[in-house]
């Protein structure tokens, strides 16, 4: 054996890993000139294990190499990093020739259709595509050998992306040369045939990965006479065939995934279509997203005339696209698009979809290019960096910033090809592994180990997630700015263009909300200045940022110095998201904040966004009764600004999702409860004869009250010491009191006694005897029906207790009669037909609608009037805990009770999200799409969302209402025959 030419310790600083193995295999290779050279690879052990390989499979070819050192270097460099090149020059050992000569430059688009067209020369089929395939990955090794030897892999990325680039229109147009003499048609219509490749995406753009998808787009029409439909014919075969030629199975592996799914219609639509066809499909029926996939858009392969015309029909519906209806709601999809289908332990590692990846880039600088391309062919650009660079020119961004992300993006990028090369495999996943990682720091040159690289990485990635807050909206800034920063100066026309684009119906108001919140020399101008660029971000992702930045202007002018909320906004990002959140996403809550404005200190701590305990609610009302003392006005002026501090509490909470909609419900009753208790202490003091209560009825009786739910109540009382007479008229005096004194324009306090006995016929307020006679003689199913919700709330303890107990014995009863039950299906069948308003789609009605509401909850009375009395786990007020119980005791099944559960939730919180939303109360699910939009967010949708939550609605509750028919109805409807 040849004596081992270095020590460990030389081994080791050279980069090797594997040290006892690279001796003996080093030994063996007798060659000591050429280790200095392994210190070059990205993987030494990996390019000396693979060169000895080489050695055993193709020494003849290999030798030429070996004994010129700067080849066997070059041989060194591309076998360290890449499998992928290493296994193709060991499939075609004879391709190691590529190597023997340094490549000057990478070539020229022309030369190198011209090499490959000469490879597939008088071949056809398989063969050819043989042919084809290993002249490409030739070219491609002799490109990665430049790559891997240049000074600076950063400044040379650009060129090798175009590089690749043409090298896969070069494989194209040698594809569809052999394609047109494989296909079955005479050769005189083939040769009239046209047929124009349209590169697509990174294709297009020139500035292509090593193994990427190649985006492409099939044009065609006859020539000499031939007629469009049969051109279309044969050029769909010759697309086909070229494709095939790219990636079909054959002896040599395939180049790549040649993709036509952006043309019209996707999968579905035709593969090849005449010019004039492709530009009444993008003027008809073309969706944004479309129109930003054809910004980079250029003649790739095949007829380069026909091509160019494509380009130039389509290029103003293009430049056009950012003033197109839908555009926004189709920009903030495309966002969503980007990481919603990465798997959640991926999303960290992601190079090109994650946070702070290369999309992000692409997306912000291709955002920019469509509003102010309308007007500026300047930043007509297709790839990314000369966009990015012609925006700088143009002054729509900072030079500074420009060079900065730049730099980030061609980071990034570097690091995409070396992890492509190594495999020759599509991966876009930063690896974990401390090695692979030392080894990716080697092939990029950008660190010199492990823990280098991944700081410079997560230092990028937090830098490219500032991008679009510093590229897109701080500039808006410069447009009402006196003395804007970095000689950047956006006029105004150009900022409402870029405010149009992201979402604002008014983007000349918001420019004057921006002016106002940052204008002057103030401590709050000055934090807005900085704070406002990121804010208007999250702004445009609400549902109405117009709506979102006025109340924030308001809000800002109401606190004026404050020092609590400047510190919040400045040092609490999660808490101004919030806002911002709550601002664009409500009305109802804007309007609240014009009145108690401090309350956004709450956003700054979950614990504030909770609902305050009956207890404390309570305890506070007593102590405002006490303060104000016979001050009755004041007292309730007081009580009334609570509930109005409460609900808003409540509301914050529920749009940022820290509570339930069972605590929403819960809570929302005891803010009722507490009110009713303070206005009642006002209006019964002690010793005016009479005990009196306040009954719950309806879904204040069950906590489960909505935003803008009526609270549906009885009231009773019983003589303690007044005759009959004058209990009665105390009682009504003591009612009349409570609708005055807790009577609120703002958010009003509907106090509904409809559900009293005799309904709007019978006495507003009753004694207890008086009940139990009604209930004793004259009671109807459907009062002891509205008795399964009664329960006492407010009022002298003895008294509820006392009504409570008469309510069991009549909503309870031991037996209820068929007639009863058919009775009870007879009104809900009345109900239905009668009280849906006139014109309402049943569909929609959120409470009286098939599967909504109104179905759920007689399905479950229904089963409590018939079971109540010996199940006591139905016995309650809650219609979810009745259904659970109904459950339990195996009178509906698991599937339909969670049916009737999913339609009951989902109804409730959308009705109390259109509160929200609109500030308005209704019970009809909108049609107009930006109103079922904002509904859509406060339910947690992700935007553009408005028709997925339609369907959701309409398929929830008809699942509910299958279920409703047949539990309820049965086959006794009545009106049925």
């Amino acid at each position: 054996m040849t004596r081992a030419p270095s020590t460990l310790t030389e081994l080791a600083r050279l980069g090797f890993a594997e040290l006892g193995e690279t001796n003996e295999r080093l030994g063996e290779l007798d060659a000591p000139e050429l280790v200095p050279y392994f210190a070059s690879a990205a993987n030494p052990d990996q390019a000396l294990r693979l060169l000895m390989g080489l050695r055993t499979v193709a020494s003849d070819h290999l030798v030429p190499l070996l004994v010129d050192t700067e080849a066997a270097g070059r041989l060194i460099r591309v076998l360290g990093a890449s499998e992928g090149l290493a296994s193709f020059l060991a499939r075609h050992p004879e391709q190691l020739d590529a190597l023997l000569e340094p490549l000057g430059a990478p070539p020229t688009a022309a030369d190198y259709t011209a090499d490959l067209e000469a490879a597939v020369e008088g071949l056809s089929g398989e063969s050819a595509w043989v042919a084809l395939r290993i002249r490409y990955r030739r070219h491609l090794t002799r490109l990665a050998a430049w790559d891997l030897e240049s000074a600076d892999p950063v400044l040379a990325l650009d060129r090798v992306a175009a590089a690749l680039a043409d090298l896969a229109g070069a494989a194209l147009d040698a594809s569809l040369l052999v394609a047109r003499r494989d296909a079955p048609f005479p050769a005189d219509q083939i040769a009239a045939t046209r047929l124009a490749i349209i590169g697509m995406g990174k294709a297009g753009a020139r500035e292509l990965n090593y193994v990427s998808d190649v985006d492409v787009i099939f044009v065609g029409e006859g020539d000499e006479g031939l007629a469009d439909d049969r051109a279309v014919e044969i050029a769909t075969r010759l697309a086909m065939l070229t494709m095939r030629g790219i990636h079909e199975l054959a002896t040599e592996p395939s180049l790549w995934e040649v993709d036509a799914n952006l043309r019209p219609e996707g999968k579905d639509g035709a593969l090849v279509r005449t010019l004039d066809s492709h530009v009444a499909y993008y003027e008809r029926w073309a969706k944004g997203w479309e129109f930003q996939a054809l910004l980079k858009a250029r003649p790739l392969a095949g007829d380069r005339e026909l091509g160019d015309r494509y380009v130039a029909a389509l290029a103003p519906m293009v430049w056009s696209s950012a003033s197109r209806e839908g555009f926004v709601e189709s920009v903030q999809r495309m966002r969503e698009r980007v990481t919603e289908h990465i798997p959640a332990t991926e999303v960290d590692i992601q190079l090109k979809l994650g946070p702070g990846g290369l999309r992000d880039v692409e997306f912000t600088i291709q955002l920019l290019q469509l509003v102010h391309g309308q007007s500026d062919p300047g930043v007509r650009q297709r790839d990314t960096l000369s966009a990015l660079v012609a925006l700088a020119d143009e002054g729509y961004i900072g030079r500074v910033e420009a060079a900065e992300f730049g730099q980030d993006y061609r980071f990034l990028r570097l690091l995409e090809h070396r992890l492509q090369l190594s495999r020759l495999r599509r991966t876009h996943l930063m690896p974990t592994d401390v090695e692979a990682l030392r080894i990716l720091a080697r092939a990029t040159g950008l660190a010199t180990n492990a823990d280098d690289l991944a700081e410079q990485w997560q230092r990028t990635k937090h830098a490219v997630r500032r991008l679009h807050e510093r590229l897109f909206y701080r500039p808006l800034l410069s447009a009402v700015a006196a003395l804007p920063e970095d000689g950047l100066a956006l006029t105004s026309e150009q900022a409402v263009a870029r405010l149009a684009a992201i979402g604002f119906r008014d983007p000349r108001g918001a420019l004057n909300h921006i002016a106002a919140l940052t204008g002057g020399v103030s401590r709050r101008a000055t934090i807005q200045r900085n704070l406002l660029p990121v804010m208007l971000q999250w702004f445009a992702e609400g549902a109405d940022p117009d709506y979102g930045l006025l109340a924030f202007r308001k809000l800002s002018e109401d606190l004026g110095e404050a020092y609590w909320f400047l510190r919040m906004l400045r040092d609490s990002s999660g808490a101004a998201e919030r806002l911002t959140s709550v601002l664009s996403g409500s009305r109802f809550v804007g309007s609240l904040f014009e009145r108690i404005p401090e309350a956004a200190a709450w956003l700054e701590n979950e614990d504030e966004l909770r609902p305050r305990p009956l207890g404390q609610l309570l305890e506070e009302t007593r102590a405002t009764v006490a303060r104000h003392g016979e001050d009755e006005d004041a007292a309730a002026l007081a009580l009334r600004t609570a509930r109005r501090r409460e609900i808003l509490r409540l509301a914050l909470a529920g749009i940022v999702g820290t509570i339930t909609i069972d605590e929403l419900g819960r809570g929302l009753s005891d803010i009722t409860t507490a009110i009713l208790t303070g206005a009642l202490a006002l209006a019964h003091r002690y010793g005016d004869g009479i005990e009196f209560g306040i009954i719950a009825m309806g879904r204040y009786g069950g906590a489960e009250l909505g935003f803008g739910s009526d609270a549906d109540v009885m009231y009773v009382y019983r003589p303690a010491g007044a005759s009959d007479e004058e209990a009665q008229q105390r009682a009504e005096q003591i009612v009349h009191a409570l609708s005055r004194l807790t009577e609120d324009l703002r958010i009003p306090l509907d106090l509904d006694i409809g559900l009293r006995p005799e309904g709007k016929n019978g006495a507003i307020v009753r004694s207890l005897e008086s009940y139990r006679a009604y209930y004793a003689r004259w009671s109807l199913t459907w009062e002891a029906q509205a008795l399964l919700r009664a329960r006492g709330v407010v009022g002298d303890a003895p008294l509820l207790d006392a009504f409570e107990e008469l309510a069991d014995e009549v909503r309870y009863p031991a037996t209820i009669s068929e007639q009863d039950v058919r009775e009870v299906k007879r009104i809900k069948a009345r109900v239905e037909n009668e009280r849906l308003p006139q014109a309402a789609d049943p569909a929609r009605h959120l409470k009286l609608g098939r599967g909504s509401l109104s179905d759920v909850e007689w399905f479950v009375q229904l089963l409590q009037l018939q079971h109540g009395a010996r199940v006591p786990g139905l016995r309650t007020t809650s219609t979810l805990e009745a259904l659970a119980a109904a459950q339990a005791e195996g009178f509906v099944d698991a599937a339909d009770a969670g049916r009737l559960r999913d339609a009951w939730l989902l109804a409730s919180r959308a009705r109390s999200a259109m509160t929200l939303w609109t500030s308005k109360t209704s019970d009809v699910l909108p049609t107009d799409r930006q109103q079922l939009e904002g509904v859509a967010r406060l339910l947690e949708y992700p935007p553009g969302s408005a028709s997925r939550f339609e369907d959701d609605y309409l398929r929830v509750t008809r699942l509910a209402r299958q279920v409703f028919e047949r539990r309820f109805y049965g086959d006794a409807r009545p009106g049925r025959s």
